[in-house]
């Protein structure tokens, strides 16, 4: 059975000391994976600032902009990358102009249990789309960097979750019983 730890410690030695193995040019997967993932971490960011226009609760605020700061940084970073391997960049929706929570229809406005549901769903495929990226890469340099985005995701989903826990909003799928067992 592979030892993570041994995998973790190969991929960081490869990276680190990586004086004997030329830089590739990225494949035509990577280049997609990173563009697509930039496209999608943009628009996480568009539906945070449109929560945080719709919410008034402290603690869905401050997670909020907890996962703001995580979407900017992996932005950032993912776009200088892009812009250094010659990738032109998606064009994205601009940024959502703030505004009073109160002058939002009810309508209209998310609740915090949708606002915290839809960021789940949203660092779920997130992290999907990290795994995806780490499979297909074969330069180190980017298999390292999706792993530390989905290490960022992690850590941001157990704060996310505690807070759903906390106020009732997660959503747990039935149980299943097997055939035959006993029920409890």
């Amino acid at each position: 059975m592979p030892n993570p730890l041994e995998a973790i410690f190969n991929m960081l030695r490869i990276s680190f000391d990586n004086t004997n193995e030329p830089k590739s040019p990225l494949h035509v997967i990577e280049v997609g994976d990173l563009w697509k993932y930039l496209t999608l971490v943009e628009e996480f960011i568009r539906y945070e600032e449109m929560s945080l226009n719709t919410t008034t609760d402290d603690e869905v605020r401050e997670m909020l902009t907890d996962v703001v700061k995580v979407c900017e940084a992996q932005v950032k970073r993912l776009s200088k990358f892009m812009k250094n391997e010659g990738i032109p960049l998606p064009d994205v929706t601009s940024s959502k102009p703030n505004s009073n929570p109160k002058d939002i229809p009810l309508g209209v406005k998310l609740t915090d249990d949708e606002i915290a549901n839809g960021v789940a769903f949203k660092l779920v495929i997130c992290s999907q789309a990290c795994a995806t990226g780490q499979v297909d890469a074969v330069r180190n340099d980017v298999g390292l960097m999706w792993t530390e985005f989905f290490l960022e995701w992690t850590a941001i989903g157990a704060t996310v979750k505690t807070l759903m826990r906390k106020r009732g909003w997660l959503k747990v799928p039935p149980y299943y019983y097997a055939p035959g067992s006993p029920q409890r």
